[in-house]
């Protein structure tokens, strides 16, 4: 099942923890340092929340969640039939998970990703590296 992901900068994880647990009536799918997601059926959505990463309450990013693969392969094909620029990560690190993934530039700077979970990771991102930047994403896509 493919699901919506909508990823936002907060400012204390546990009270955005507990206050999304009641909004959605879902437990937190993972909970790290700083990082938090819910992996919600109804609707079908990746409600991710990270402390301490740009203005609290503000989008960090949005994406989609896919569940192979062939499916990033299959978007990555699209998108670029359709003449968007993306930029491709394979087995990257990123959000406590090992990753494939696409990135996409919206409309006004924001950011895109169709990505599919490899499996859990011990680290948000790798030391050199910042994933679900924006700016990153920017500056490799554009």
């Amino acid at each position: 099942m493919s699901r919506v992901q909508l990823a936002l900068n907060v400012g204390d994880l546990d009270a955005a923890i507990e206050f999304y647990s009641k909004l959605f009536g879902a437990s937190p799918a993972k909970v790290r340092d700083g990082y938090a997601n819910f992996a919600i059926d109804e609707p079908a959505l990746k409600l991710v929340l990270i402390e301490g990463d740009g203005e609290p309450g503000s989008l960090n990013h949005l994406g989609v969640e896919v569940e192979t693969t062939d499916d990033v392969g299959a978007a990555i094909a699209r998108v670029r039939a359709e003449g968007l620029v993306t930029a491709v990560e394979e087995q990257t690190t990123c959000c406590y998970a090992v990753q494939d993934k696409v990135w996409v530039q919206g409309p006004d700077n924001r950011p895109w990703e169709i990505y599919t979970v490899l499996e859990d990771a011990d680290v948000m991102h790798p030391v050199d590296s910042a994933c679900c930047a924006p700016n990153a994403v920017a500056e490799a896509c554009c």
